[in-house]
């Protein structure tokens, strides 16, 4: 599995209702528990402040992460910045 740092930016649609954007969240908290529980949110942390997260994501391949983040109920709603990362040697087991 390879690891990613992920973040993102969740932005309201201007004109959203409160009930249909309260909707959005319920389902992207669901969604986003499934994927703790999965493994596939190895770490996640807010930006205090402000709408963003910081994440670790784990995935096969970068295609599969694509498809995990375009599953989420708010992908539309998102701008969302990825970096793959590699292993530091200070993190390899002796």
């Amino acid at each position: 599995m390879a690891e990613y740092l992920v973040r993102i930016v969740l932005t309201r649609p201007s004109g959203m209702d409160d009930d249909s954007w309260t909707a959005v969240l319920a389902e992207e908290g669901k969604v986003g528990r499934a994927y703790r529980e999965q493994g596939t949110i190895r770490r996640i942390w807010r930006v205090p402040g402000t709408t963003a997260n910081v994440g670790v994501w784990s995935a096969p391949d970068a295609s599969r992460l694509h498809e995990l983040l375009a599953d989420l109920p708010a992908f539309a709603h998102m701008t969302i910045q990825v970096e793959a990362l590699a292993e530091h040697y200070l993190e390899a087991t002796p």
